[in-house]
């Protein structure tokens, strides 16, 4: 079963390629401009995903997908990995079905000379494992 962790991640990765949710069965997509700021979602995926939330996960789903927010949600649905691409896509746990990725309509996805969609980073945390390691090396000299 998916998280509402991982959906939230996965969602983020996807909008960063410029993928949305789509709401029922109207025209309307949500799709934040920033995903994160520093270390943590930004607040406006916060009230992206709080929409979803409000709006009927039920009926939303994210564009060139065919399962809804809820269902992944549901313990019949789990988050993995794409073997083409690397980025999250739903699987469900028991049973046949395919899927299939939201890269299939990218034309220009996977593309190694872009960066990669990413989960948020804590400069903090980096920099003192930064400063761990160097002050290692330096006992170690």
């Amino acid at each position: 079963m998916a998280s509402t962790t991982e959906v939230k991640q996965y969602l983020a990765y996807w909008f960063q390629l410029g993928k949305g949710v789509v709401v029922g069965n109207s025209e309307k997509t949500l799709l934040p401009n920033r995903v994160y700021e520093g270390d943590r979602y930004s607040r406006e995926f916060e009230t992206c995903w709080q929409q979803i939330s409000t709006l009927n996960p039920a009926e939303t789903h994210l564009e060139g997908t065919n399962q809804s927010i809820e269902q992944l949600l549901s313990p019949q649905w789990d988050i993995n990995s794409c073997a083409r691409c690397e980025m999250p896509v739903p699987a469900i746990v028991v049973g046949l079905t395919n899927p299939g990725c939201p890269c299939d309509d990218l034309d220009s996805w996977p593309n190694s000379e872009l960066p990669s969609p990413r989960s948020a980073v804590s400069n903090q945390k980096h920099l003192n494992n930064l400063t761990q390691r160097l002050e290692a090396k330096e006992s170690e000299a």
